[in-house]
């Protein structure tokens, strides 16, 4: 059956840990889909498992990051290799909820272009994680809420679902960590494009070690941040003022 939607996990040296995070997709979404997980090489203890579990269940497929390493980058492999007209991206940690893919999928399938997991909304949490973190990811959400009308409170969260087609229009320009959440979203409100969210609740992750590196990436989320200020713009100009004028 084709995949309504195709989950995209990010994983780097998780080793054995990756089967929970899979059984837990796979126990809690029921709609057809398929899981892609993406390693930036062959090397990375997290591959033999993906192919241990691929092996019982041909839903999970491994995909080899070619564009370099990174959390952006294989966030780009893993857009590139899907093949559903939804894709959710979410991380190999634990700390997102699999039981709202499917109710991210259906809000991308009613007519937005992203469909946020949001911990800031009503009915939404955040349980545990570095707290300076929090209180920027928070104030950030809030004020481009407000101010810039984004149709989020929770921007800067990975864990959303997009329509391909949109993606594939505005094409990924991050190239360093986790922030190719906030550009969509940047993106979608600058053409004026809608966006929704789900309230979630996010736990901190219990086992494995994080690679998020909030001093090397802030640069990259102020851009998007600066970004989504500022009058609509066609797909041609947006390209053209980001200095990639092409068709992604």
């Amino acid at each position: 059956m084709h995949p309504r939607v195709s989950v995209v996990v990010t994983a780097r040296d998780e080793g054995e840990a990756i089967i929970t995070a899979l059984s837990r997709i796979a126990e809690a979404v029921t709609l057809p889909f398929e899981v892609l997980v993406v390693c930036d090489s062959e090397q990375d203890t997290t591959v033999p498992w993906v192919e241990k579990y691929a092996r019982e269940d041909s839903r999970a497929r491994l995909v080899i990051n070619r564009y370099g390493r990174g959390p952006a980058r294989a966030i780009r492999a893993g857009f590139d290799a899907a093949t559903a007209d939804v894709v959710v991206v979410t991380m190999a940690d634990g700390c997102d909820d699999p039981q709202q893919i499917d109710q991210l999928t259906r809000l991308v399938e009613r007519g937005v272009v992203v469909a946020a997991a949001s911990r800031y909304s009503k009915g939404g949490q955040q349980v545990g994680g570095p707290l300076v973190k929090g209180l920027m990811s928070r104030a950030a959400g809030a004020s481009l809420r407000v101010l810039a009308r984004v149709g989020t409170w929770d921007p800067t969260n990975s864990f959303k679902a997009y329509d391909r087609r949109f993606v594939q229009e505005v094409g990924i320009d991050s190239d360093k960590g986790f922030e190719v959440g906030l550009e969509l979203v940047a993106k979608a409100r600058r053409l004026r494009r809608p966006v929704a969210e789900q309230p979630t609740i996010w736990l901190d992750r219990t086992f494995g070690v994080s690679h998020f590196k909030i001093a090397k990436w802030l640069p990259a989320y102020l851009r998007w941040y600066r970004f989504a200020f500022g009058a609509r713009l066609s797909v041609e100009e947006m390209h053209k003022l980001l200095g990639t004028d092409r068709e992604n």
